[in-house]
């Protein structure tokens, strides 16, 4: 009888082999002496360790890089405060739908339930805003609590999930056996589904695709556009997920969410047909559920979650499968192009142009302005180029003027969350480091994680960050505006120079106060960016009030 020989590993190093096993090529990561035999296993491993300043960096880039790639995103941190620290970028992944997977070092087992150094409750902290939370108390499960980690980030709708990690279990000796994948269900169109969205299509005059999420292909996405475009078909962008459906489509006619333009606002009154793909009607889309609440419309949503969390108003048909698949069967529908699809398109596509069309890129007197450098910018970028931004008024420049030609190139928090503009442009940038990334920064976010600059100087990402510097909370200083005008309390900001921060951390920094000065600040950091493969910061001094829309 042959016995089959097991080579002994330690869990910690079990872990980092089923990670290499599912294709993981980069985790972000926050040290911790709870789980140093997982950094050990990290050593000599392919996976790029990237060391970020703060957790919440590496939660954020971790969530940035689940909505780039076919996997979950991967961060590390320590038990405690860490985990605390990392919570908002789970929460972004929660309601972003990104799948995720942060691993949080605990206290010895041993130590548990005894208000040891550090210690919290996993499952009470996390229990509400993530799929699983999983707890290694068995050394030879390690690899198989990962796979099921992926599988359970990946399956359904996608989203987080955390792996505590007790600093002795890890340790611990084990057969180096790993757990195979587990796959992932992609559904896909019945018979059923079929016929009744085919029917709808048909008897349809004004149908609307909206697209969104970040369960897409660059694949599904380039045929759903061939698609669309060969029967005249319109479709609009989920708030904060632009580029499915590439800017320069004659079938896209803009995005639906806060700060949208009228006539995109008018779309959901004026469509007899709906059709979500990847996405729901939640409340950004529908006005704060507003909206349909008298609805009677047709409407389809395309989503692999059978629960249909996050939707307002009654559903007519749910098609459960995942965007790939769902593409793959719509494409072979053949349906004739009608004139009212050509018409209703066409008109909408002009409405689009005529909200994108780029401002006076002629520099003005006095201070500086946001549209100068956007009419500036634009031209300049490649067709692949990508935006990455948090949350505020700041982040409608991109809506509205930035070139989302693919998938996925629009990297955001859907979830309002700040400080998320510059560890996902990091993330970014180093997970397609011949791209451009460009991210839009306000003043008031860019100091919430401004310190992974570091992290960007260390790895050599390359993005061009844009800080756009009203002196406030200007989406706040809104709301406060229109419920108590003219009390101004809680909103106004001092800061520092940001040209010279970024230059401390390595990068190239410029401070535009003229608009004057615009063209050849842009021309400099661009520069920096090509030739000396730095990133580049431009920190733009604006006046307090102004808006893109």
């Amino acid at each position: 009888m042959t016995t089959i020989q097991h080579t002994p590993t330690t869990a910690g190093h079990l872990i980092v082999a089923t990670l290499v096993s599912h294709g993981v090529q980069r985790a972000y990561i926050v040290p911790g002496e709870s789980y140093l035999d997982v950094l050990d296993g990290l050593h000599d491993s392919p996976i790029d360790t990237v060391v970020c300043r703060h957790e919440g960096g590496a939660a954020y880039m971790a969530e940035a890089d689940g909505k780039m790639n076919p996997r979950p995103g991967i961060a590390m941190v320590t038990r405690g405060p860490g985990a605390a620290n990392a919570h908002v970028g789970l929460h972004t992944a929660w309601q972003d739908s990104t799948p995720m997977v942060l691993f949080v070092g605990l206290i010895p087992f041993e130590h548990r339930e005894k208000e040891a150094f550090q210690e919290f409750d996993p499952k009470a902290w996390f229990g509400t805003g993530a799929k699983r939370v999983m707890i290694l108390d068995h050394a030879e499960r390690a690899s198989e609590v990962v796979a099921e980690a992926m599988f359970a980030a990946m399956s359904g709708r996608p989203g987080p999930v955390v792996v505590g990690l007790p600093e002795d279990i890890i340790k611990r000796q084990v057969p180096s056996d790993l757990h195979p994948r587990i796959p992932v269900a992609s559904g896909g169109m019945t018979v059923t589904d079929w016929k009744a969205l085919n029917g709808a299509l048909h008897g349809s005059e004004k149908p609307l695709f909206i697209f969104g999420g970040n369960d897409w292909t660059a694949e599904a996405a380039q045929e759903f556009t061939t698609w669309l475009e060969e029967h005249d078909l319109p479709a609009a962008a989920e708030w904060r997920c632009e580029g499915t459906v590439p800017f320069t489509s004659p079938s896209y006619v803009g995005p639906i969410g806060y700060g949208r333009p009228k006539p995109t606002y008018d779309l959901l009154e004026e469509t007899d047909l709906l059709i979500f793909v990847g996405t729901v009607p939640g409340d950004v889309i529908t006005d704060g559920f507003a909206i349909r609440q008298n609805w009677e419309k047709k409407n389809f949503l395309v989503t692999i979650d059978p629960s249909l969390r996050g939707r307002s108003g009654p559903v007519s048909h749910q098609i459960v499968a995942k965007p790939e698949v769902f593409v793959r069967d719509l494409v072979r529908m053949e349906l004739p192009v009608k004139d009212s699809w050509r018409e209703w398109t066409t008109r909408m596509r002009a409405e689009q142009e005529r909200f994108a069309a780029l401002p006076d890129a002629t520099p003005g007197d006095g201070q500086a302005r946001m549209s100068t450098l956007m009419a500036q910018l634009v031209p300049t970028l490649p067709r692949d180029a990508m935006v990455t931004f948090g949350a505020g008024e700041h982040t409608n420049w991109a809506h509205r003027y930035f070139p989302t030609n693919s998938y996925a190139s629009m990297i955001s928090a859907r979830n309002g969350s700040m400080g998320y503009s510059i560890p996902s442009a990091v993330a970014a940038s180093l997970d397609s480091p011949g791209r451009r990334v460009v991210s839009i920064a306000g003043d008031g976010e860019f100091l919430m994680n401004g310190q992974e600059l570091a992290t960007a100087a260390q790895y050599g990402a390359t993005p061009l960050i844009i800080v756009m510097d009203n002196q406030e909370y200007g989406t706040i200083r809104t709301h406060q505006e229109r419920d108590y005008p003219h009390r101004i309390s809680g909103t106004q900001l001092k800061n520092p120079d940001f040209a010279l921060m970024a230059t401390a951390f390595g990068g190239f920094g410029i401070r535009v106060e003229n608009d004057v000065d615009v063209p050849a600040a842009l021309q400099a950091a661009l520069a920096a960016i090509d030739h000396e493969r730095r990133f580049a910061l431009i920190h733009l001094i604006v006046e307090q009030r102004v808006k893109a829309y």
